[in-house]
């Protein structure tokens, strides 16, 4: 049958609508089809991916290097293996039994070539070179008369500072921080620029080297020039006497004094910073002394103390010269009245690797900046430079003009280090027990040294170092039922019951108790076996010659220890910073002693090992 062209056949139209139906509906399965299957693909909850532990590719199918994928907070997900940075990889002999090569004496499951310290990667590392330099700079300088320091200054340091000592000659860390605080011109120093109108310092010393002394002789001697050349300070004055000559006129009715106040008054010319209240009592008790001769006003705040004497100290009308407190109550009042850092003129941040951490440092950061129009010097002080205040240190004050000694990282020879393995018998794993004979050891020791007085015998103090603050009551009442004199010391410790504490081992002089029975060893001083359920006797024997600590790094921190010759580390430190200022707390001002770890099963044997190389050689713990 003949068609126009117009027109089309019913058959062939309803053909041709069948297939685009079909073929719309099969694209449609094959859509839904393929979304199902990249939903079965999608890993389930608490399911690990089937290609755990195995090793990316290095190149794609294309041939092409496969990008390293970045560390993110889900980065350690779906592993076997955590890839802890720092920690070298074992080096293993492919195609070989380690566990046979371990029987056979082989090493191929060793360690090659790593250090325990350097895993910390905690100290910044100071080169031998600059340590060697400093060393001939600092023989030149033999004497506290050759530092231009005001007479009354100089009086003071063989009258108050270092009252009682033979042979007064300045330290390591003082030869090189006075001159340089006081701007006595030297070629090593660096030339000033013209946009620098302040001067930032960091003295960084061993522990228990003098680091007080030698920014507090420079501090006073600005003070005392500051005071003499200040024009509202002679005005003052002037006043003060003329109203004295009208107090002594017997002739003249005298009119009401006036009210006027210092111009220091709650105004300091220099400001100390210190983490604790203990420091803050400690270096405020040496101005004190110092004041006897120079004659300046200073006043120490902390937390130890009421709000009412904060305030009286702080705005008397005598005024104050020199403030020392704590950044949390430093930064506290100077929110409320900001005056109070508008005069100061010198800012030292003491233990700054502690007070420019994480904890400190937005307060801290807070008080430099609000003293920073008038500020001439910034002084920052501490016993190690750790990675995190280095970077810190180049990010934030990159003209900074460091100060270190060339001991530095390093604890001294004359600090010895014993290690107790508490594995072996007859401990068996127990700290406790291995602690208590320790102690009785050194005071059976000291018990069978006879001095010049046969009658009385040295007393001697011990610090026992933990990690946790829980653990000191702990140990503390486990020595006390082994006949020892022992309390603890943590954050928890009242603040005027910590000032008793610390008062007995950080005084100079020398104590002796009536010689008594030999105490024996810890053995003699067990009771005799008790059934179960039975109360156990008192202690046989005590040692009364032993005053024993127990602290956290509370009491490792800047507290001048002088009483101290013997530190038990009972918990291995986390770092060689920890280390530093534990063994710190003897052998200071060149005396002698002794440091004793106790190590356990579960602590780094590798680490302890390679301090006790560090401390023989003399070398720096980096």
């Amino acid at each position: 049958m003949l068609r126009s062209n117009n027109t089309v056949c019913l058959l062939c139209q309803y053909s041709q609508n069948v297939r685009f139906a079909s073929r719309k509906f099969t694209g449609a399965m094959q859509t839904q089809r393929h979304a199902s299957q990249a939903q079965s693909r999608l890993p389930k909850r608490m399911t690990l991916s089937p290609r755990v532990a195995q090793p990316n590719p290095r190149t794609s199918e294309s041939g092409k290097p496969v990008r390293r994928r970045q560390d993110g907070p889900f980065g350690g997900m779906n592993l076997k293996e955590a890839g802890i940075r720092g920690v070298p990889e074992i080096r293993r002999t492919s195609g070989t039994d380690t566990k046979s090569n371990d029987r056979e004496g082989g090493k191929t499951n060793r360690r090659e070539g790593y250090h325990a310290l350097k895993m910390q990667r905690a100290l910044a590392p100071v080169s031998y070179n600059s340590r060697t330099v400093i060393k001939e700079r600092l023989q030149q300088i033999d004497s506290f008369k050759k530092f231009q320091l005001l007479a009354s200054v100089q009086e003071s340091i063989e009258a108050q500072a270092l009252k009682g000592l033979e042979d007064v000659m300045p330290t390591a860390v003082q030869r090189l921080a006075i001159p340089a605080l006081l701007g006595e011109a030297s070629k090593h120093q660096r030339k000033k620029t013209v946009k620098a109108e302040r001067e930032d310092f960091l003295i960084a010393a061993e522990t228990g080297s003098g680091k007080t002394l030698s920014y507090l002789l420079p501090v006073i001697d600005a003070v005392k020039r500051a005071e003499q050349q200040d024009a509202d300070v002679e005005a003052y004055n002037k006043m003060k006497q003329e109203e004295d000559l009208k107090q002594n006129n017997l002739t003249l009715v005298s009119p009401p004094l006036t009210n006027m106040p210092h111009p220091t008054t709650g105004r300091p010319r220099a400001v100390i910073l210190l983490p604790t209240s203990e420091l803050v009592s400690q270096v405020g008790t040496l101005l004190k002394s110092l004041s006897h001769t120079v004659k300046f006003r200073s006043a120490l705040i902390s937390s130890s103390v009421s709000g009412k004497v904060i305030r009286n100290r702080l705005f008397s009308p005598g005024g104050v010269d020199i403030l020392v407190s704590t950044p949390h109550l430093l930064a506290s009042i100077a929110e409320s009245d900001p005056n109070i850092l508008s005069r100061v003129t010198h800012l030292v941040i003491d233990e700054a690797d502690s007070l420019l951490d994480r904890g400190f440092s937005p307060l801290t950061s807070e008080i430099i900046d609000k003293s920073n129009p008038s500020l001439q010097q910034l002084i920052l002080c501490s016993a190690t430079i750790p990675r995190s205040l280095d970077s810190f240190l180049r990010k934030r004050f990159p003209d900074i003009r460091r100060l270190t000694t060339p001991n530095l990282h390093a604890i001294p020879r004359r600090v010895q280090l014993g290690v107790v393995d508490v594995e072996r018998d007859p401990y068996r794993e127990n700290k406790n027990l291995a602690c208590a004979d320790t102690i009785w050891s050194i005071g059976k020791s000291a018990a069978d040294h006879e001095g010049p007085d046969k009658n009385a015998v040295d007393l001697k103090h011990v610090l026992v170092f933990v990690n946790e603050r829980e653990k000191t009551q702990e140990v503390a009442e486990y020595l006390v039922t082994k006949g020892v004199n022992a309390v603890a010391l943590s954050r928890d410790t009242p603040e005027h019951r910590a000032s008793e504490i610390l008062a007995d081992f950080t005084s100079s002089e020398k104590l002796t108790v009536p010689r008594g029975e030999n105490p024996g060893s810890l053995a003699d001083n067990q009771p005799n076996y008790l059934p179960f359920g039975h109360v156990a006797p008192p202690v046989k024997r005590n040692l009364p010659n032993m005053k024993v600590l127990v602290t956290t790094d509370l009491g490792s921190r800047g507290i001048d220890t002088l009483a101290v010759r013997h530190v038990i580390l009972y918990d291995v430190p986390h770092s060689t910073i920890d280390f530093i200022h534990r063994l710190g707390r003897t052998g200071r001002m060149g005396r002698r002693g002794r440091g004793i770890v106790l190590v356990g099963k579960n602590d780094r044997k590798d680490v302890v090992r390679e301090v006790k190389e560090g401390m023989f050689k003399g070398q720096a713990l980096i």
